[in-house]
């Protein structure tokens, strides 16, 4: 039974790593702060509006998308981006978890 437990705290953990890999570049930090304060927003204002190149936030807005960080909905031709919050919001309570898990491991092994 505490294997189950273990497993499942693993993959939330692999998940969250994964997000985090994601959120470890300061551009990508920019350009979702960007859509939070914006809600939804389409990538030719992203790119226009941060005076960046196209080729490149097209290749974070990727990498952002692959972590399940953002929401894509087409309309016509623009391709709008949203967060997805529920999946920010799993990430940081298991990386939360993890951190007091490790510290109450931690007091019992002094």
């Amino acid at each position: 039974m505490r294997k189950a437990k273990v497993t499942l705290e693993h993959e939330q953990l692999q998940l969250s790593s994964e997000i985090l890999r994601a959120l470890a570049h300061p551009l990508r930090l920019k350009i979702l702060e960007f859509i939070d304060q914006n809600d939804a927003i389409n990538v030719n204002k992203i790119y226009n509006t941060l005076k960046l190149e196209q080729s490149i936030t097209s290749q974070h807005l990727r990498i952002l998308r692959l972590a399940g960080l953002v929401n894509t909905q087409r309309e016509g031709k623009y391709i709008h981006y949203s967060l997805d919050y529920d999946k920010i919001d799993n990430a940081v309570k298991s990386v939360r978890s993890f951190l007091e898990n490790s510290k109450k491991r931690q007091k019992v092994s002094q």
